[in-house]
């Protein structure tokens, strides 16, 4: 197996196994209190949420907020707040 090949490999195997953490995580709390939003061990965020426009702007466009890694608008992971990373 060529070296590519197993680095994809690896990294749909860690996407997959986040994505079903932050699922699991959801469906084991009562079905009223899903928020679809949070983080997997308080450290990975994740928002399953609908998306929105307003969401993807606050999170990759704000001038604001000074971190350059925001919770991603939606899914698993982080989105890059461009705003911050073009005023460094």
């Amino acid at each position: 197996m060529s070296t590519r090949r197993r680095r994809r490999l690896i990294g749909l195997t860690i996407g997959t196994t986040l994505f079903a953490a932050a699922v699991a995580t959801e469906l084991q709390k009562p079905a009223d209190q899903r928020t679809w939003e949070g983080a997997i061990l308080g450290l990975i965020p994740y928002d399953f949420r609908p998306p929105t426009l307003a969401r993807f702007k606050s999170r990759m466009w704000n001038p604001d907020d000074e971190r350059l890694f925001t919770p991603r608008a939606f899914g698993v992971g982080w989105d890059i707040n461009l705003a911050r990373l073009l005023a460094v």
